[in-house]
């Protein structure tokens, strides 16, 4: 299923329509050159503004209107999101990436706010040494000087994230969260959650900012093929919750 999702993500699944394309023009002009453009193009086309913003723009929630919608919280759940490694300016050996960074800036903020007790939620994806949540609370006790009271560390996706803090919090008596993520990634991180027994308050962080205008906002970047690859994973994601939800509906 991993491989898969790749082999449907940019730019790989460009890449692939190409070469199909290539393969096919000697004896299907018309298809294989429809494949080429619909690779090519689709690669340009995914790496500008416009199209980055509005694939994200339609996964974003609202954001918070202020403190008081975190009165019915009983703790705040931060998710981790990657790392990077050997960071020697921290003088850690790794340390969280740049999309973590922002969740755990946005999870102290909001701590402070509140007063919430907070859960970091991350695993050893690719068998590090250490858990991402040890980086997190480590980042957040070293860095942002806030309290973490509760580590999880055996979450590798989305859907563990929610299992493993269900476990956790369902001791403390915990049933009301406010879930910090990236705009983007929220919706389908809500629905697990939500599915793993919780009432979720959505706290998102990082929303989409809008294009240049004018001849700028049309002009391809690599950064604009990143965050369109990322917003297709979260659409790709919520078919398949849409699907299993199909499935368990039917008892499948």
């Amino acid at each position: 299923m991993e491989m898969l999702k790749y082999l449907l993500l940019p730019p790989l699944a460009n890449v692939l329509l190409t070469l199909l394309g290539g393969l096919l023009w000697p004896r299907m002009r018309l298809l294989g050159g429809l494949l080429v453009l619909l690779g090519l193009g689709g690669l340009l086309a995914l790496a500008t503004p416009v199209a980055s913003h509005a694939l994200r723009q339609g996964l974003e929630p609202a954001p918070l209107s202020g403190p008081g919608q975190l009165e019915a919280a009983q703790a705040i759940v931060i998710l981790g999101g990657g790392r990077d490694y050997l960071a020697p300016e921290f003088g850690w050996g790794d340390a969280p990436a740049n999309a973590s960074w922002r969740r755990l800036a946005y999870g102290a903020h909001l701590h402070r706010q509140s007063g919430l007790p907070i859960l970091v939620s991350g695993g050893r994806v690719h068998d590090e040494h250490s858990a991402e949540a040890s980086l997190m609370a480590a980042a957040l006790r070293e860095v942002f000087e806030v309290p973490v009271a509760w580590l999880e560390g055996q979450s590798r996706n989305t859907a563990e994230n929610a299992r493993y803090s269900a476990e956790m919090l369902r001791v403390a008596e915990v049933e009301r969260i406010a879930l910090v993520s990236q705009a983007w990634h929220l919706p389908r991180a809500v629905a697990e959650f939500e599915r793993a027994g919780f009432t979720v308050i959505p706290a998102p962080t990082e929303f989409a900012s809008a294009p240049p205008p004018g001849l700028a906002g049309w002009l391809p970047r690599s950064y604009h093929l990143h965050q369109s690859t990322r917003a297709l994973h979260e659409w790709l994601g919520r078919g398949e919750q849409a699907l299993r939800r199909q499935l368990f509906d039917r008892g499948d």
